[in-house]
């Protein structure tokens, strides 16, 4: 018998939770009111229910999974060895054991869809799922998967989303019912008589700032060189609007497809490449006022400096016009001029103000600001400090190619000094908007508005969740920051709408019958081996789904292996394209042909083949001719991960039945050279793969020299860092432990 303990539940969350007791139910509760707590009602409810069942609690990043874990521990009457922590840094096989011992496992999604991907974990016995942050649930995210396979398999299927905001679009709100299988919708807002009581008042208070004239001087001469550069799409008859002035971002892309499509079909017109290049440049134009605009001049100044110095190198037509371009330099001159005068974007003067009379109203007080930008972000935590009484952390998230980041290590330290006390503000990009618990937060500050409706109501539910709180938003008037402040505020009313709309509306063919796959034995399935690093693609899901007999296993030269003689390199169009560019595609091509009788690519997508990249269509073309003439290999076309799930079956199907099913994923035309042999066992070390195994024996001549070498003399092949070094050095050095 499973209780819970440690809280006293509230009317509403009882209520919602007999909702949840009857159907599936999308519970939708602002931010601070307990959707975890009840949540957890629900897992006492299904385990006394179905006592030898399981309940899995999802959710969207490892702080959180770990933040769950902790309240699950605390609010059910269960011994701890019966809760179930599963993240990335869990290794498979541990998270395989800990399935089998525990009756509660919170997990982030992807480890979830690894896992039933490699079959080392079953549903059938599960008898509740729930979603956290679950307007997730949309496209191709791990929820939408997961719930479908966990609806098919479990014997008594239960599932509960949770989200404070689920988005204003219609169809999307149905994407999300539809995906979890929700029959019935529990929304409370603060208005609600049950909700009232416990909702705490929140202070929301737009600040507006005016740009001082020396920025309008700057903006004057990026708005010219747009007007320019609109003028000219006119006179080339590419632009067809009257007024010039402003063209959406959403025109300019749809302008840039068409131009790219008409380039793919041979049409020989200077106007249309002339077209692209000046579009190139419109884009990197507008970026830089909206960096003026909502930032500042110092992201500003770094972001026209780069151009300016990729000028000097590139071969790209559009940087060295724009850099060419009188505005372009004339911006430049001046920003350069604002810059080493330091001077300020408003918002962060009035941002320093705020701060202060925080800290004078109340010098316990803690508040977050949230910034769009991780440079911005960086910048105000600098500044911030720089203020008497002040203490300010960077809160980022991992790190991404060029750019800051922290590790999930780092984001738990400074969370946790925060919660503690040890610092006052935290400087925060999206990172924090979903679902971190932080007690006694009082003020929020949003540096810029956002568009987004989900996110405002997540940034703002920050703050009033264990006490009145406020929210400040800096406005720059007459500028991007006025308009996505009314979008946001539209959005959010007709989320609203919407919701009640759809209540009572919900229409579903729900619960997926099993298919007869489902009761063929295995060995009686067709097999296919896929390349691990495929686990990710709709595809391998899509497989699974049709009863095929999948191995995940580290493939040399295919994606997938469909039988003793047919192996299959799969790629996308954007891929396909891309591969070219990086010079990856012949290579591969070369190893498939060497290593299969009958080898295939497929190549998947119903994009425009010639207008997915700024790639000439002639080289293209070149490189399609080589595969099928020079190497001999079919390529196939593919719709999208339906059809080539569906393709990948058939042709395995038709194999199988003449060559038999006992293939083994190394079965191969004809034995590795030396060369390959050398690549794939510097590539199975940790991190390395078969793109560093070729510099890795390049540096050092030999496995021998590779395998010898310390953390110091690997560090010196470019993208083997410290960390990598390392790992490498501690899996060679390590005495191999026997299983007793």
């Amino acid at each position: 018998m499973v209780n819970i303990k440690n809280f006293t539940p509230r009317l509403y969350q009882e209520t919602i939770m007999n909702s949840c007791s009857k159907g599936n139910c999308l519970v939708i509760l602002p931010t601070g009111l307990g959707k975890t707590k009840t949540a957890i009602l629900s897992i006492a409810q299904r385990l006394k229910q179905y006592p030898n069942s399981k309940a899995l609690f999802m959710t969207v990043t490892k702080p959180l999974a770990e933040q769950i874990y902790e309240e699950v521990k605390d609010c059910l009457e269960i011994d701890e060895g019966d809760v179930a922590l599963f993240t990335g840094t869990v290794s498979p096989k541990k998270r395989e054991e800990m399935w089998q011992k525990s009756k509660v496992i919170v997990s982030t999604p992807q480890c979830i869809e690894n896992d039933i991907i490699n079959k080392r974990i079953n549903f059938e016995d599960t008898s509740l799922l729930i979603t956290d942050e679950a307007h997730n649930a949309v496209k191709d995210y791990a929820y939408t998967w997961v719930a479908k396979q966990y609806n098919t398999i479990s014997r008594f299927p239960r599932i509960i989303g949770l989200t404070a905001s689920p988005g204003s679009d219609m169809e999307k709100i149905q994407e999300v019912c539809k995906n979890l299988y929700i029959e019935e919708i529990e929304i409370r807002t603060d208005k609600d008589e049950d909700v009232k009581p416990y909702v705490h008042e929140i202070d929301v208070k737009w600040v507006e700032v005016h740009l001082p004239p020396v920025f309008n001087e700057v903006k004057k001469y990026i708005k010219d060189f747009l007007k320019d550069r609109f003028q000219k799409l006119k006179d080339l008859g590419i632009l067809k609007k009257q007024n010039v002035d402003y063209v959406s971002k959403t025109e300019l892309l749809q302008l840039q497809g068409q131009l790219r499509g008409r380039a793919s079909t041979g049409e020989k017109d200077f106007s249309i490449w002339n077209g692209i290049s000046i579009l190139a440049e419109i884009m990197k134009v507008s970026h830089a006022l909206e960096l003026l605009e909502t930032q500042g001049i110092i992201p500003l100044y770094r972001y026209m400096e780069k151009m300016n110095a990729d000028a000097r190198t590139t071969k790209t037509k559009a940087v060295r016009n724009l850099v060419a371009d009188t505005n372009f330099r004339s911006a430049l001159v001046k920003v350069s001029s604002l810059y080493e005068e330091e001077v300020e974007h408003p918002k962060l003067v009035e941002l320093q103000r705020i701060i202060e009379n925080e800290q004078k109203l109340n010098k316990e007080s803690k508040t977050i600001v949230f910034s769009q930008y991780r440079e911005s972000a960086s910048d105000i935590t600098k500044k911030l400090n720089q203020i008497s009484g002040i203490e300010a952390k960077l809160f980022v998230g991992q790190l991404k190619k060029n750019e800051m980041g922290m590790s999930q290590k780092e984001q738990k330290k400074v969370l946790d000094e925060f919660r503690q006390g040890e610092f006052n503000v935290l400087v925060a990009t999206s990172i924090a908007e979903q679902g971190l618990d932080i007690p006694q937060v009082d003020a929020v500050v949003f540096y810029e508005p956002i568009p987004s409706a989900i996110r405002q109501i997540q940034r703002r539910g920050r703050t009033g969740r264990h006490g009145e709180g406020k929210v400040m938003i800096l406005m720059t008037k007459n500028t991007m920051d006025e308009g996505y402040r009314w979008s946001a505020h539209h959005k959010e009313k007709k989320m609203y709408r919407n919701l009640e709309n759809l209540k009572g509306k919900l229409v579903f063919s729900q619960q997926p019958k099993k298919k007869l796959t489902s009761y063929i034995k295995e060995e009686d399935k067709i097999k296919i081996f896929a390349d691990h690093r495929e686990k990710s693609s709709g595809v391998i899901k899509r497989l699974i789904e049709n009863g095929i007999n999948l191995k995940m296993d580290a493939l040399i030269s295919a994606d997938y292996i469909l039988s003793s003689r047919v192996g299959v390199e799969y790629k996308t169009v954007d891929d396909f394209v891309q591969s070219i560019i990086d010079g990856r595609l012949l290579e591969q091509i070369r190893s498939l042909k060497n290593n299969f009788e009958r080898p295939l690519l497929i190549i998947e997508g119903i994009e425009d083949i010639y207008s997915i990249r700024n790639v000439h269509a002639n080289a293209i073309r070149g490189m399609l001719a080589a595969i099928t003439v020079s190497y001999g290999v079919p390529i196939l076309d593919s719709k999208n991960f339906r059809d080539t799930a569906l393709l990948l079956e058939t042709i395995a199907r038709r194999e199988q039945e003449e060559t038999g099913k006992d293939f083994q994923q190394h079965t191969n035309k004809k034995s590795l050279s030396i060369r390959d042999q050398q690549e794939y066992i510097v590539s199975s070390l940790p991190g390395v793969g078969s793109g560093l195994a070729r510099p890795l024996l390049k540096e050092f001549g030999s496995v021998k020299k590779v395998m010898n070498a310390d953390s110091k003399e690997l560090e010196k092949v470019e993208k083997i860092g410290k960390k990598k070094s390392e790992k490498i050095r501690e899996i060679l050095d390590r005495e191999y432990q026997t299983l007793e």
